[in-house]
C-alpha cells in the first residue's frame, strides 16, 4: 500500500503542479498584459529594481516568471515544476503510506526472561 500511495502521490503532485502553475503565476500579479498593479509581482518588481539600479535584470527570478505569465510555461519550465510537484506527492505519499507505530522490538529469548 506504501508504494500504492507514494506512486498517486507522485502522480498527482506532478500533474496538479503543473496546471495549477499558470493559475498561481496570475494570482501572484504575473499575467499575459504585464505586471499586475499593487500585487506581489509588482512588489517584487519593485524590490528588484531597486537592488539594480532602476532596472530588473534579464534572467531575474521577477523577469522569468513575467516570460511564464506573458507566455506560458516553456518545456523547460513545465518539466521542472512537474518535477517539483512530483517530488512534493511522492513525499506527501510515503508519510501517508507508512505505519502509524513503530514495531515493537522482538520479545527476549525465554531463558534471559526475568520471569525464571
Amino acid at each position: 500500500m506504501k508504494k500504492v500511495l507514494t506512486a498517486v502521490g507522485v502522480t498527482a503532485g506532478a500533474a496538479s503542479a503543473v496546471l495549477l502553475a499558470p493559475a498561481a503565476l496570475v494570482a501572484a500579479g504575473f499575467t499575459s498584459a504585464g505586471i499586475a498593479a499593487s500585487s506581489v509581482a509588482a512588489g517584487m518588481m519593485s524590490s528588484a529594481a531597486i537592488a539594480n539600479g532602476g532596472g530588473v535584470a534579464a534572467g531575474s527570478l521577477v523577469a522569468v516568471l513575467q516570460s511564464a505569465g506573458a507566455a506560458g510555461l516553456s518545456a523547460g519550465m513545465t518539466a521542472a515544476v512537474g518535477s517539483v510537484g512530483g517530488v512534493v506527492g511522492g513525499v506527501a505519499g510515503w508519510f501517508l503510506g507508512r505505519d502509524k507505530k513503530p514495531p515493537k522490538p522482538p520479545s527476549p529469548p525465554c531463558f534471559l526472561s526475568s520471569e525464571n
